[in-house]
């Protein structure tokens, strides 16, 4: 479990909730609402106050390495530090079956990154995250720029990584697909945090 308490940094005000096992949270604003401040400073990327623990364990407590492994962040313009596409990954061939359901070629390992559209660039950068077993991940539009068919490749595989206990908070300008991916829905205006009820976020 992910548990926040008055979580605040520059642009966010202080937020508190909790995001348990297995659990996804789906996170809506209009842009520059804070949205991504908030994963930012969940991942450990930017200098934030409050307390965030993770299975009861206070972030401080744990290397920052170790943090972002266990608490993973896929940013909605992923980085690339090296052109071979495989290099970006412990053990590609591991990655084979995953990499198949996201419409990802398995000879994809031997292309360059600047061959590759923004949505594979995506997809890939989302199985990079899965490859170190993270407990949670935040997620950052991570379909947005896909087609219908890869999106609900994308939240199939998330939905059974959520089976086996993944912890979800995804951002998503999408009403629809919060509805069918999260059982609680955020929103977040000028930095202030709130849950949504079932029926304000229906409309």
């Amino acid at each position: 479990m992910l548990t926040i308490k008055n979580l605040s940094r520059p642009g966010l005000e202080p937020t508190s909730f909790q995001l348990a096992t297995g659990e996804c949270i789906a996170l809506r604003g209009p842009s520059g609402a804070g949205k991504t401040l908030l994963l930012r400073a969940l991942a450990d990327l930017d200098p934030s106050d409050g307390e965030v623990r993770l299975d009861g364990t206070l972030r401080e407590k744990i290397p920052a390495p170790t943090w972002r492994r266990r608490v993973g962040y896929v940013t909605a313009e992923p980085g690339w530090w090296s052109e071979r596409l495989g290099d970006h990954f412990q053990d590609w061939e591991a990655q084979a079956g995953p990499a198949r359901r996201l419409k990802i070629s398995p000879d994809a390992a031997q292309r360059r990154v600047s061959q590759l559209s923004t949505g594979e660039r995506q997809r890939l950068a989302l199985l990079r995250a899965l490859e170190h077993r993270p407990e949670v991940l935040l997620l950052d539009e991570p379909t947005g720029p896909l087609d219908e068919e890869s999106t609900a490749a994308v939240e199939s595989l998330l939905r059974e990584k959520q089976d086996n206990g993944l912890a979800l908070l995804w951002v998503t300008h999408d009403k629809r697909q919060a509805a069918r991916v999260a059982t609680r829905r955020f929103w977040i205006d000028a930095g202030r945090l709130r849950e949504e009820m079932l029926e304000e976020a229906q409309r």
